[in-house]
Parts: C-alpha cells; structure tokens; sequence
C-alpha cells in the first residue's frame, strides 16, 4: 500500500467544529488527480462516483419538470431546464455533457455502457419504467443500488464505511416505518445481516443490533432528536468519530487520505448553517460521544 506522508503532511489539520474546510471536495479531487497509485486513484473514484448517482438522478428528473419544484404530466410540452437551472455537483468523476450521452446510451441497450458501473445503466431503464409510480423513489432506489456497489470495495476500511452508511440510512429509516407503523419490509432496502435483524427482529428496540454495532445506541438518540439539524450534526460526529478510529494508525496511507476528503464533505455541508453555532453543537456532541461510543479519547480530535 502506498504511503502519501508528504501530501497528508502538506494537508491542513481539519477538526469537526471548524468553521468550514481550507480546501473545498473539488479543489482536493483536482490536486489528486494524476498523483495517486492506479489501484488508489480507483478506490478514491468509487467516492466520487456518488455525486455522479445524485447528478443522474438530478438529470433526469429536471427533464420531466418546467422547475425543480413543478411536476409535468407530460413533458413534451415544456422546454427541459437549461444547465444552469439543473443541479450539478462537479465534483464527479463525470462532465454533464458525459452523463447525458451515457444516458442515451444506456436507453439504447440492454446491458452496461462502457466507463460506466452496469448499476447505472440498470438504474435509468428502471426510471423510464418507473418514473410515474408515486411508490417507486428514484433517490433511494439509486443510492441502494450505489451503496451495494460501493461495499464491494477490495479496501477493508473503505468498503466498512460505505457499510456504515448504508446500515445508518436503513437503521434510521426502520425507526421512521416502525413509528408510523408501516410495515418494514416496504421500506429497509438491499441486503446483509443487519438488514435480516431489522427486519426479523422489529420488535426489539434497538433491532438486536445494540450488542453488535458500538454505533446503534448513539444513533437511535439522535433519531430521537425533535430538531433536524440538530440531528444530522449527531450522525455526522458519529461517522467523524469512527474515521478517527479507524485511521488511528495509518495517518499516511490512502485510507487517511480517504478519510481526510469525507471530513471536508462535512465541513463543507455544514459551512452553509452558522459557523458558531455550529462549533458549539459540534464541541457538545463530541463530549457525548466520548460517553457512550467505543472510541479512546485520543481518537477524538479537539
């Protein structure tokens, strides 16, 4: 594994109650770019890949809107957004332009198109068929399906984080549907053993996975928080916790790079709500944490 003590040396210290990062997500992936060893240039791009599943989903259902707020019966009969009113993350591996001829082509075949995971191709078929079910949600359907592909990662640590959120996505959704007393099996997607405990043991309250995973207790009373801000910056000093940890060790390899573009997606969400505020929810959190998650103090960066 290649070791990168020079960049990460170069990098600035980045903490969960700074105000916003140094360096923006996109200005990191372009200095990345042709500086990584092939094998972690493809880890990395299996991160970025993610902007490119929202931007596909963003594409195309502003061709079935005449704004992003206004569903069109048919759309044939108003003009399709212009680029500057879609939505567009740059930093995705993919240009619009790219992702608009993948589109075509993925409708003129029944297979995957070349450069592109077969998921993707799947996805917008799916959303040509499905598009008009009020139960079929094309967010969620492409995360899943995003988030199955990730966790085949051949990094240990990588492949554990995309297994992280995406066991937090189905925890938080299994608390909603039992809630409302829908029935979980409509709602917790994809497959793997804490999807079967959600599903088999939805009447427990922490689903039978407290014992297991360090992370359910911390994440249930953050589920249980009324206001939702408040609640997001929980689960994300959560996941900032658990990079700590798992990073510890290698501060220098691509597993810390990695974890070094994740906290700046973090920060970088965040920079938008009130940076003061925000620095003071965040220093509470952490000491809650320090309480009731699994991570030595030292792991928690002040």
């Amino acid at each position: 594994m290649a070791n990168y003590y020079c960049l990460m040396a170069g990098l600035p210290d980045v903490k969960l109650t700074d105000a916003k990062p140094r360096h923006s997500l996109l200005q990191m992936k372009e200095e990345l770019e042709g500086i990584l060893e092939p094998q972690d240039e493809r880890l990395l791009q299996t991160y970025f890949l993610r902007f490119d599943c929202e931007n596909l989903v963003d594409m195309l259902e502003a061709s079935r809107r005449k704004s992003p707020y206004d569903i069109i019966v048919d759309p044939s009969k108003v003009l399709p957004l212009t680029e500057d009113e879609e939505r567009w993350n740059k930093a995705a591996l993919y240009d619009r332009p790219t992702m608009k001829q993948f589109v075509e082509e993925a409708r003129a075949t029944d297979g995957a198109v070349k450069g592109f995971p077969a998921f993707m191709a799947d996805f917008v078929r799916a959303y040509d068929v499905h598009q008009n079910d009020y139960k079929w949600f094309a967010r969620d359907v492409m995360m899943v399906a995003y988030y199955d592909y990730a966790r085949q990662c051949p990094n240990t640590m990588m492949a554990d984080w995309y297994e992280l959120n995406f066991n937090i996505l189905n925890i938080l959704t299994a608390l909603i549907a039992r809630r409302q007393g829908w029935v979980l099996a409509d709602y917790v997607q994809g497959s793997g053993p804490v999807v079967n405990a959600l599903l088999k043991q939805s009447v427990q309250a922490d689903f039978g996975l407290g014992a297991e995973l360090d992370y359910v207790q911390p994440l249930m009373r953050a589920a249980e928080t009324t206001d939702p801000v408040d609640k997001e910056r929980q689960i994300d000093a959560l996941r900032w916790a658990w990079l700590d940890e798992r990073t510890f060790f290698e501060p220098f390899d691509i597993t810390a790079l990695f974890a070094y573009l994740v906290r700046t997606e973090i920060l970088e969400r965040w920079a938008l709500l009130d940076p003061e505020q925000g620095r003071q929810r965040f220093t509470r959190i952490i000491e809650d944490l320090r309480g009731s998650v699994k991570v030595p103090e030292e792991f928690i960066r002040r």
